[in-house]
């Protein structure tokens, strides 16, 4: 902003962030090699986080990026001094920041709100106030000056080094001298990184700790340190671990959660995912079908027709009138359902009469046929959930990050229908599916990417089915060998899957795509359940894949929008 200075020391602080030096690159390259040895272990509940659409990388995690900052000024008792607040977004978040409610989730954050609480019904009337009032409450209770136009600054053609993502913060006094400022990184799923808070008093704030002893540079990739008690790397190393202590993936994760939760809080916060995820389906299915989705796009929302369809039974499924149409699959954490829903009944469809004889010849033996019936219940409830989860995220509802906003939708679908389908006992699958989901979800992170924005969709969607694949694998009773397989294929058949969003929305193509990731994912299930879990390919292998493609990507197809369908379906 022009006009701003700040004292000598805080230029100095500033020229740091802007610059690094031969030394400086030199120590972060050491500290990405120390990484290869760094355990894969992170929470299941930093993986599967509640958040608010519509997406994880630009939407829930710059919420939490301005909550942590607003949080360190207010620590480090500088939140009064301040008068006004400048934020630059670079890279994908700038270039389709807009689109993905990038500003809004800033804003919230700003004001100290976080992804989990934040009230979404009023997200929008407050983002309209803060812009028509030119001011905001830093945490909630500080009103400061902030001009939107001028404060809210898009750099379109730069990118800060350490991540696509990048955003920064700088907080100004009354004078417009320079308090506090820093860099965050947005790396998928709803985690964030950053550089050190730079204060003028030379201190330094780092995320996830506020206690300065104890403080921890979250590093690109790194997981919390943390000893846990079956640590594994990879594939290869999560196996041996299984079969050394003839443990199930998802025990090998319970038994590693038990670092920071009771088991009796494990349970509880595994059903507050699925039960967060349920309410998202019906959210979806439950809408207006009349709705359309917000931006320029124009797009209808589809599930509550497809699922109005369902339940008359056009597609062979059960009529079910109770809860306002929904069958929820709530599972309440005082008292086990054990009761298995039916499953639907699939209706044979009558053959065509081709007794036509009409010239020319080709309409008699090849006459038009009637419409028929297409009855494929799996197909039709997987798809009809997972985009019921993925229009909720675009109209920027609470949704679960799975292990990102935008690939939502597959992983609930595919646990709704078991549950609604196959389970008999309810409550130990969901727990069963959502560990071993996470376990896979992991291996991503560490030796890869889950972020679009490095890696392209096959980063999202593709890891998505390559977790549901697997949790599905492992509720059906499969070998961990199987359920590796079964992760490979989930992944191995979405390489190379681009992110190209139109008019930079979380909507075409990816609440679709989620769709086909759910049967995508099934499928891959059922081909490692009928083998005997040897493959040529491994899962580890695919992984590594996967990164050397995201690497080769052109950044145009890694949620840019400057490329692919973004560029080739007209707007207008």
């Amino acid at each position: 902003m022009q006009g701003r200075t700040s004292v000598p020391q805080t230029s100095l602080l500033l020229n740091r962030l802007h610059s690094t030096t031969a030394a400086e690159q030199e120590e972060l390259n050491d500290s990405t090699a120390s990484n290869k040895d760094h355990h894969a272990v992170v929470s299941t509940f930093d993986l599967f986080s509640i958040g608010v659409g519509p997406s994880s990388s630009h939407t829930v995690g710059p919420m939490r990026a301005a909550k942590i900052f607003i949080t360190d000024l207010r620590e480090h008792k500088v939140l009064d001094k301040v008068a006004s607040l400048r934020v630059d977004l670079f890279g994908s978040l700038a270039l389709t920041g807009v689109g993905h409610g990038t500003p809004e989730a800033i804003l919230m954050g700003v004001e100290g709100e976080s992804p989990d609480k934040v009230e979404t019904s009023t997200i929008r009337s407050r983002v309209k106030d803060i812009e028509t009032n030119k001011s905001i409450r830093l945490d909630g209770t500080h009103r400061i000056t902030f001009d939107y136009e001028k404060d809210m600054v898009f750099n379109f053609f730069k990118t800060l080094p350490q991540h696509p993502n990048g955003l920064r913060f700088c907080a100004y006094d009354k004078d417009t001298n320079l308090i506090a400022t820093n860099e965050y990184f947005s790396i998928g799923g709803g985690f964030v990184v950053n550089a050190e808070t730079q204060l003028d008093h030379g201190e330094n704030v780092y995320y996830k700790q506020i206690n300065e002893k104890d403080a921890v540079v979250a590093e690109r990739r790194e997981q919390d340190v943390a000893v846990v008690s079956l640590p594994f790397r990879n594939s290869e190393e999560l196996l041996a671990v299984c079969k050394r202590e003839n443990m199930t993936i998802a025990q090998v994760v319970f038994e590693n959660e038990l670092k920071w939760s009771t088991p009796e809080a494990i349970r509880e916060k595994l059903l507050r995912i699925w039960n967060t995820m349920d309410d998202s389906i019906r959210n979806g299915v439950m809408a207006s079908p009349d709705e359309y989705l917000p931006g320029s796009l124009r797009v209808r929302r589809r599930a509550p027709r497809l699922y109005n369809k369902l339940l008359k039974g056009l597609y062979g499924g059960p009529l079910n009138t109770a809860n306002g149409g929904y069958n929820a699959s709530h599972i309440s954490t005082g008292k086990e359902n054990e009761h298995a829903l039916p499953q639907p009944v699939v209706n044979a469809s009558s053959a065509p009469d081709n007794s036509n004889t009409q010239y020319p010849l080709a309409l008699s033996f090849l006459p038009k046929k009637p419409k028929k019936k297409f009855v494929l219940p799996a197909l039709d409830y997987l798809s009809v959930y997972a985009i019921a989860v993925n229009e909720e995220n675009a109209c920027g509802g609470r949704v679960v990050t799975a292990p990102t906003n935008g690939a939502a939708g597959t992983i609930p679908s595919v646990l709704k229908y078991y549950l609604e389908f196959i389970s008999d006992n309810p409550e130990r699958d969901v727990m069963e599916f959502l560990l071993t989901t996470s376990a896979i979800g992991m291996l991503f992170k560490r030796g890869a990417s889950i972020s679009a924005a490095e890696m392209g969709c096959q980063g999202e969607v593709g890891v998505a089915c390559s977790m549901a694949a697997a949790g599905f694998t492992a509720v059906m009773g499969g070998s961990v060998d199987q359920v590796e397989n079964a992760a490979e294929i989930g992944m191995e058949h979405n390489l190379g899957l681009t992110c190209d969003p139109i008019g930079g929305l979380v909507q075409v193509p990816c609440i679709e795509r989620n769709a086909l990731a759910a049967v995508k994912a099934i499928a891959a299930a059922q081909l490692a359940l009928n083998g005997e879990g040897d493959h040529r390919v491994s899962l580890d292998q695919v992984i590594e894949t996967m990164r050397q493609t995201g690497v080769d990507m052109m950044s145009k197809y890694k949620e840019t929008s400057q490329g692919g369908l973004a560029v080739n379906v007209p707007l207008c």
